[in-house]
């Protein structure tokens, strides 16, 4: 059997900011260094054998402080959030109303959140 444990990286500076980062490479804040300092003594007595997270350095950086060189961390695109196309680092007033009718109709320039299933179910 598989068991699989899912975890949303640490808060971003761009979160703090109220920028929906997309595509865009948002560095974790103080904030998410915390929130995943948090999480590994949460997590401390769980054993997983592998870790698997976007590309995205929000994600990576997360991992990496959660279970360091302990557990292969494997990187890959299709993990990636939703691209918002010309929206990506865009004010999450303005992106956050969108998502709704973007399911299956693509953000411009970007992706839609059925690309987003197929993406990740290809993973």
């Amino acid at each position: 059997m598989i068991k699989i444990t899912y975890f949303p990286h640490g808060t971003t500076k761009d979160n703090e900011n109220k920028i929906s980062s997309g595509w865009s490479d948002a560095e974790l804040s103080e904030l998410g260094i915390q929130q995943a300092a948090e999480l590994k003594d949460r997590i401390r007595d769980k054993h997983f054998d592998v870790v698997f997270c976007s590309d995205l350095k929000r994600a990576v950086n997360s991992a990496k402080l959660i279970f360091g060189d302990e557990i292969k961390i494997i990187s890959d695109a299709r993990l990636r959030e939703c691209n918002y196309g010309k929206y990506n680092s865009g004010p999450s007033e303005v992106v956050e109303p969108m998502q709704e009718e973007n399911i299956i109709k693509k953000f411009p320039e970007g992706e839609s959140y059925e690309d987003v299933k197929l993406r990740i179910g290809d993973f």
